[in-house]
């Protein structure tokens, strides 16, 4: 099970979700967002972090070259594009970073041309982005299941393992639902989420009447 921590903001906080067993961090580089962070502050945090992290910037409705620009200068792996990125642009950039992940909200019909964007994985997210609000998980219907798909949206410690339980995701994503104030992260709900969503996809996995052998699995995102 995949778990990136989103809006880091600081290295104590990199180290804290690395040490609790992260695979990914995210860097926000949305303006106007209360988790923003200068490509020079994700720089100096991505570098001293160890090796097999993959770091992802994310980004919204930004000029494609700025996209590209920004992961390069702040040494990052990945690019997630989380606003109405045309096809065109999106491929573009994924031609350019290592890695990219496309988010789009619940029921948004874009993701009928997911094949053209160029993403190595999808992440879906509640209507409202960063509201820390939960969606309904049966609107996802099967359209998001060509690229390994990142669950996100109002995810918490209480309810991760439930969501794992129900979407069967590749990976899941969360942001407020482990913080103590926007951008500041708590070690226990950190621990908690990271603990919660790895024994559910365990419990999946033992659940031979449940599980599919032949259904897509996870992966790790080094082999790419």
């Amino acid at each position: 099970m995949f778990v990136k921590i989103c809006g880091v903001t600081s290295e104590e906080d990199a180290l804290l979700a690395i040490g609790m067993g992260a695979d990914a961090l995210g860097f926000n580089f949305v303006p106007g967002s209360s988790r923003q962070v200068r490509p020079a502050v994700a720089r100096d945090i991505a570098r001293r972090l160890p090796g097999g992290v993959l770091t992802v910037g994310i980004f919204k409705d930004e000029l494609r070259e700025t996209v590209v620009d920004v992961v390069h200068q702040a040494g990052l792996q990945a690019a997630q594009l989380h606003g109405r990125e045309s096809t065109n642009d999106s491929s573009w950039i994924a031609e350019r970073v290592p890695y990219l992940i496309k988010a789009f909200t619940a029921g948004d019909s874009a993701i009928d041309d997911l094949e053209h964007y160029g993403a190595k994985a999808v992440l879906v997210d509640a209507p409202e982005p960063g509201s820390g609000e939960v969606f309904y998980w049966s609107m996802l219907d099967g359209r998001e299941r060509g690229r390994p798909l990142i669950l996100a949206g109002g995810l918490t410690p209480a309810n991760v393992g439930q969501a794992v339980n129900v979407v069967r995701p590749w990976g899941v994503d969360v942001a407020s639902g482990v913080e103590m104030s926007p951008g500041v992260k708590d070690p226990v709900k950190v621990r908690e989420f990271i603990v919660a969503a790895r024994e559910a996809w365990a419990d999946l996995e033992s659940a031979d009447e449940e599980f599919d052998p032949n259904a897509p699995r996870p992966y790790d995102w080094r082999d790419e």
